[in-house]
């Protein structure tokens, strides 16, 4: 674990090195729509589509904890209310599926439509029907972000769908590269801890970031 420690600088550099890993230049021509599943991985998008006309975009979603331990996520629900559920934790922890799509429903309508209304001022996710899409990323805990991205992106019938992270863990790669036409990556790590462990900085974004990003696009 000690070699990966630190092993990104920053957001910034890590966009450096993914631009050297994707096909930028169609990137550009095809005009890829670039969408951002949380704060850090939507400056790392901006940083990757620096210079260029792509529209950048920002898939909320939010996780769904297991009753009485809300440091484990046992699902997580999209703004078009896509759900993936970790079957594996629910069969665990015996855990009721009416549970899960009652909280699902609660963090759509008391926090998504309010992050919806906050950052994007009630606009709502742009159609990418017939587009080809890059989602973005940071890095991935638990491959939740990707997963519910990539199934609420893929009933929009997208031409293709392309991820570009900074580090992941390796079963979660081995998970998401059948979903995915091409996944472009830094970093895969067999014992993954968590994506800050990765950054040797790793500020915060704060709310007027997000704002501005999303005001540019």
């Amino acid at each position: 674990m000690k070699k990966y420690k630190n092993i990104l600088k920053n957001r910034q550099d890590a966009a450096k090195n993914l631009k050297d890993v994707i096909n930028m230049q169609r990137l550009k021509d095809e005009s890829w729509k670039v969408v951002a599943l949380s704060k850090g991985g939507l400056v790392l998008a901006s940083y990757i589509k620096e210079g260029l006309e792509n529209e950048l975009e920002f898939l909320f979603s939010e996780p769904i904890m297991a009753p009485h331990n809300d440091e484990c996520e046992v699902a997580r629900v999209s703004e078009s209310e896509e759900i993936v559920i970790n079957e594996r934790l629910v069969s665990a922890f015996e855990i009721q599926y009416d549970y899960i799509y009652g909280e699902a429903h609660r963090k759509h309508e008391e926090k998504i439509l309010s992050q919806i209304y906050k950052y994007r001022k009630g606009r709502p996710f742009i159609s990418v029907k017939d587009e080809i899409v890059l989602l973005v990323d940071e890095g991935s805990d638990t491959g939740s972000r990707f997963i519910v991205a990539l199934k609420t992106v893929l009933a929009q019938k997208p031409k293709a769908v392309y991820i570009a992270v900074g580090v992941l863990p390796s079963d979660i790669l081995e998970q998401l590269e059948p979903f995915a036409d091409d996944i472009f990556f830094l970093y895969d790590i067999d014992d993954y801890v968590m994506t800050s462990l990765y950054y040797k900085e790793f500020e915060d974004v704060s709310d007027e970031m997000v704002e501005k990003l999303l005001e540019e696009r």
